[in-house]
């Protein structure tokens, strides 16, 4: 944190450097400054920009509240004094406090906080991590509806309703709770990427099925798992892959 001490009384501002870098020894103070014609001159074109300005009102040449009608101060003030008559007209500047002299530490710590409170910076956020929570943010969208081609008509076949699909020489086929079927024009892997994981989940190379699709679950040699689906397929021996057993298990157990 950069504070700049504009303070024309040398002794108040070594006192108010000492009691700021007791309460904040991590701060950075600036060379300071003790008039009007220094703080515009340093103020216009500054070499580090302060972060926080003390400004003691009554200065050898006018009152600090000049400053502000020669030069844009973007920096928050905390205006220091031994009168309190100029309160209302701090605060029609950049005041977010306002200390009497002498300065107290706990009031002067009170200060630093309401500065820390306002205008503590943001942490850096990568493009990678906005990325991610704005994913993290973002509900999917998964397929709803399928266009599919009967006879020499297209219809649409709701997700929903579909209870396996399974592949054969090269093309994909949905059933349907109905046990109707229907040629799809996706791959497993395609429809791995548009089909809701919290409904399916694909057990083999050859098949992805629906929660509602599964009857009965046997034990099979090898690690694997066998399975009774509803409708019944006719010539499809439903196996769950050794390999996905475990994450079969950890989907239904959800």
């Amino acid at each position: 944190m950069q504070i700049l001490i504009i303070e024309d009384e040398q002794p108040a501002a070594k006192q108010l450097a000492k009691l700021i870098q007791s309460a904040r020894p991590h701060a950075q103070l600036l060379p300071a400054l003790d008039s009007i014609e220094s703080a515009i001159d340093y103020l216009s074109t500054p070499q580090v920009e302060p972060e926080l300005i003390f400004m003691d009102i009554q200065l050898a040449d006018g009152l600090s509240f000049d400053i502000f009608n020669q030069v844009k101060i973007k920096a928050p003030v905390i205006f220091t004094t031994a009168f309190d008559q100029y309160t209302l007209r701090a605060f029609k500047v950049n005041s977010i406090d306002y200390l009497l002299k002498p300065i107290e530490p706990e009031e002067l710590d009170a200060a630093l906080h309401k500065y820390e409170n306002i205008y503590r910076p943001v942490p850096h956020l990568s493009l990678s991590l906005i990325s991610q929570l704005k994913n993290a943010l973002i509900t999917p969208s998964y397929k709803e509806r399928f266009l599919i081609k009967v006879g020499q008509q297209l219809i649409y076949l709701r997700t929903t309703d579909v209870r396996y699909f399974y592949s054969e020489d090269s093309l994909v086929y949905a059933i349907t709770f109905e046990n109707k079927k229907h040629l799809i024009d996706f791959t497993l892997d395609q429809l791995e990427q548009v089909l809701s994981p919290r409904d399916f989940f694909r057990i083999s190379r050859k098949i992805i099925l629906h929660l509602e699709a599964i009857h009965r679950i046997h034990t099979y040699f090898n690690g694997r798992l066998k399975l009774d689906l509803l409708p019944a397929p006719a010539d499809l021996e439903v196996i769950v892959s050794r390999d996905r057993v475990s994450d079969f298990k950890q989907w239904l157990d959800r």
